[in-house]
């Protein structure tokens, strides 16, 4: 199967540039799936978009969204492309959500300025960890900060107690990104999984690509 998908992708790779194949190179170099970001019942639908666009660009491949009342498409606009080189799962519930995550291997993590929330310059990298943000004006429902792992605050030192929901997300994801890549912690993708990214952002940057693959195959 491996070696089916390395030729198809060696072929695939005809259609498009150095320097793109360099950049996802490059790209995938620094990606990870040892964090990944959760978004529960978001209403604003920018700031769904711009929290993709954080994981894009601070290397988290993978973003959950739980549509349980707002689905709603992404807002092209603000992502800026990140839709194409972030994998995104949307769920129609928490528990889903919860549930695969686990099965992952992942600890749920709620962001929130609960007391009991350890602040993020001390959080612990070592671990897989889901990040999970809540709405604007509600924070997380219940069902998420009883079945959490572990929570996790910003420290702030003003008068007001939140920030945007995006902002946060922005926030920690680059401390904690920014962290694992400085640390003895196996963050990388895997081969297999860099192999299966390469295949899939090159087929994205080809048109007709289902007329090009398609020949591929009956040759």
């Amino acid at each position: 199967m491996k070696n089916n998908t390395e030729k198809l992708l060696a072929y695939l790779e005809g259609f498009i540039t150095e320097n793109r194949k360099e950049g996802f190179l490059r790209v995938l170099k620094d990606r990870t799936k040892h964090f990944t970001v959760a978004m529960e019942d978001v209403y604003q639908l920018h700031n769904t978009s711009a929290v993709m666009r954080s994981c894009e660009v601070f290397g988290v491949q993978e973003l959950h969204v739980v549509e349980q009342k707002f689905g709603k498409r992404i807002d092209s606009e603000i992502a800026m492309g990140a839709q194409k080189w972030v994998d995104i799962t949307r769920y129609a519930n928490n528990q889903s959500c919860i549930d695969e995550l686990k099965a992952r291997g992942y600890q749920i993590i709620a962001t929130t300025p609960h007391n009991d929330s350890c602040l993020l310059e001390d959080f612990d990298i070592s671990k897989p960890s889901a990040l999970f943000f809540g709405t604007e004006k509600l924070g997380l429902s219940d069902e998420v900060m009883q079945q959490a792992d572990g929570f996790l605050k910003i420290p702030m030192v003003g008068f007001t107690e939140s920030l945007n929901i995006s902002v946060s997300a922005a926030i920690i994801i680059q401390s904690l990104t920014n962290r694992l890549r400085h640390s003895e912690v196996n963050w990388q993708l895997t081969d297999e999984e860099i192999l299966e990214k390469r295949l899939d952002w090159t087929r994205k940057s080809i048109k007709d690509i289902d007329f090009i693959e398609r020949k591929f195959f009956e040759g």
